[in-house]
């Protein structure tokens, strides 16, 4: 029997256009204490050979027809290599979108009892990659497959899942001198302004939300005025809070309750969808996430705050399909004049709300902005993920 490990280096999450570091260990177990007297060649495990290869598998539902200019030929798929039938996505469901040389990491290697070898392997993500997305309607899953075999036995493959997020909206050719570097500098470094893609663009990603720009939103209905909403800055990092006040004062609609949900909306083209004899809207799916309600009557001031999971997708944009964010509101209103309030009570009275309430209920959507946030262990190079098998 051989073990065989693998281990991301620098954590699982990466970016188009980084590099990808993968140690690969294959060990055979030393032997029992009743089995040490057998020669070493009685016992020396021999494997042909190992490749690894990076794949991206695109998963729809049956009602869009899947691009065949996004899928990548049939030698990348089923043959992958000619020098080995090394076939990482033969049996996969889903179609192959991305997918990576295959790399030789050895042929013919013999094993002792308790002896190891160990490989690196090393592989750049295309700037076109799309980001790892688990949608309603499609579904964007990385892998990194390590295929090997041992002499007249079976191919066996050690899948490495990743995570590939993409800063959507970020220009090519951008570097750090567009924009203010927010990070300490050392003036003493002569590499300072020597920075590799990967850095750049996560620092234009620091320098984007980290500005706080407050945006004034009036909102009203056919009566007047409900609110005045103000959402401190447009740009936020997975994992952040979204904050933002309401202002009932002098307005000329009284507002009863209303709800605030963070939502992701995930369109498909068009051109892909299904033809099919009845009206369908099967091209947008509309998933809420955390929700704020709050009874707000003869209030003056409220305020929001959502956070943002760590675990969803950013915006971003592909041939198939398109996932932006958004705050969806709802609000309750009154239909009672400016003049007919509903605090209509005495001084020195308790107030008690109205048995019944004409009301109305208004929606308003404000897009914003959400990118990714790259936790610290992406940036440490002790940082390991590891996959252990046997074959």
């Amino acid at each position: 029997m051989i073990e065989v490990s693998a281990k991301l280096i620098g954590g699982p999450i990466f970016m188009p256009g980084s590099k990808v570091g993968c140690c690969i260990t294959f060990t055979h177990p030393p032997l029992p204490s009743d089995s040490r007297s057998q020669s070493n060649n009685d016992v020396l495990e021999n494997l042909a050979w190992a490749s690894v290869q990076i794949n991206c598998l695109c998963l729809t539902n049956d009602s869009i027809n899947f691009p065949s200019v996004m899928c990548v030929t049939k030698d990348e798929k089923f043959l992958g290599n000619s020098e080995t039938s090394f076939a990482p996505c033969l049996t996969d469901n889903g179609h192959v979108v991305l997918s990576t040389k295959p790399k030789i990491l050895f042929c013919d290697v013999g094993l002792s009892p308790g002896e190891n070898k160990s490989y690196l392997y090393s592989e750049t993500l295309p700037n076109d990659a799309p980001p790892s997305y688990k949608g309603h309607l499609v579904k964007y899953a990385y892998k990194i497959t390590v295929g090997m075999q041992r002499l007249n036995s079976p191919i066996k493959l050690l899948r490495v899942p990743i995570r590939v997020v993409v800063i959507h909206g970020l220009t090519e050719g951008v570097t750090c001198e567009n924009s203010i570097d927010l990070s300490p500098s050392n003036p003493f470094l002569e590499s300072q302004y020597k920075h590799e893609e990967c850095d750049m663009a996560l620092q234009i990603l620091q320098n984007i939300t980290a500005k706080r720009s407050p945006n004034f939103y009036n909102i009203t209905n056919s009566r007047g005025k409900v609110a005045r909403f103000c959402l401190f800055k447009q740009a936020y990092r997975l994992g952040e809070d979204i904050v933002g006040t309401f202002d009932f004062e002098q307005t000329d609609v009284s507002c009863i309750e209303f709800t605030v949900s963070l939502q992701c909306e995930e369109a498909v083209n068009k051109d892909f969808i299904a033809v099919s004899p009845r009206p369908r809207k099967d091209n947008v799916s509309i998933v809420s996430y955390n929700t704020q309600h709050q009874f707000c009557a003869n209030t003056l001031k409220s305020f929001l705050q959502l956070a943002i999971p760590l675990n969803v997708t950013p915006a971003f944009s592909t041939l198939l399909v398109c996932v932006k964010w958004r705050l969806h509101f709802e609000f309750v209103t009154s239909t009672k004049t400016s003049g007919e309030r509903l605090d209509e009570t005495k001084e020195g009275t308790c107030w008690t709300g109205p048995e019944h309430i004409d009301i109305e209920t208004m929606v308003w959507d404000l897009p914003i902005q959400i990118y990714p946030s790259v936790p610290s262990i992406a940036n440490d190079p002790h940082a390991q993920t590891r996959i252990t098998i046997a074959i």
